[in-house]
């Protein structure tokens, strides 16, 4: 009876080692199990939070571009019906550039990125209607540096700050008003800059147009741009620095 006894004991033994070592498995498989729910269920809400900040991020982007300024469009339209009452031969070629610029505003602006040749061409066609606008002289001078071709870049930056310069420059001078364009591409790294001379006014509003500009590059190149400002009596320079993929 004692054999069996020990015998039994044994088997009790071993029976309550196998019982312990199974709960210890079932322990771990369910808590690597609960991991695992808890985990997916982490990575999907970070999905999610990921997809609403792009989400808001691309709507912000829509709407800040929305409100590029409606300023010259008023008043390219009050000239040309200038011209059009004068029979103007410029009216025709306004009607054009004016249609252009349009086109691109509307279309390629809701493009990611545009091939940084056509933003140039976007660009000049804005200063050739500005030309035919102006009843004065203006100096503008475009100097273009790029040392790459095939370059893509955000639509629409650098208007507003060409649009600054006519709206808070040239508008305010009567004459001798100037604009100096630059624009250059080297080793991945692209340099935009205005300077334009102005006259002080009282009560002259700011508007919008650069604080947008600022919200879209942190919106399009974190960390990855630089927009420096200067202002004094009677020059405003503004440079822009793209750090390009």
């Amino acid at each position: 009876m004692l054999i069996f006894k020990n015998l039994g004991e044994m088997a009790s033994l071993e029976y309550l080692y196998k019982y312990d070592m199974y709960f210890a498995i079932f322990q771990l498989t369910f808590i690597a199990l609960l991991g695992y729910i808890i985990l997916s269920w982490l990575f999907r809400m970070w999905k999610q939070y990921k997809q609403l900040k792009n989400d808001k991020a691309s709507a912000e982007l829509a709407l800040l571009k929305s409100k590029i300024d409606p300023h010259f469009f008023f008043n390219t339209l009050n000239n040309l019906y200038g011209l059009a009452i004068k029979k103007s031969d410029e009216a025709p070629q306004v009607i054009l550039k004016l249609s252009e610029i349009m086109r691109y505003t509307i279309y390629e602006g809701e493009n990611e990125t545009v091939l940084l040749k056509d933003e140039i061409n976007y660009l000049e066609q804005y200063i050739e209607v500005h030309k035919i606008r102006y009843k004065k002289t203006v100096n503008i001078t475009f100097t273009k540096v790029i040392e790459e071709e095939n370059i893509s870049v955000a639509p629409l930056l650098f208007i507003m700050l060409l649009e600054n310069a006519f709206k808070h420059g040239v508008e305010s001078l009567t004459n001798n008003a100037y604009i100096n364009l630059e624009l250059i591409v080297k080793k991945k790294t692209l340099i935009f800059s205005v300077e334009n001379n102005f006259e002080v006014k009282e009560n002259a509003q700011t508007g919008i147009g650069i604080e947008n500009l600022k919200r879209r590059l942190q919106l399009i190149y974190p960390k990855k741009h630089e927009l420096l400002i200067h202002k004094d009596t009677s020059v405003y320079k503004t440079q822009l620095t793209i750090q390009l993929k």
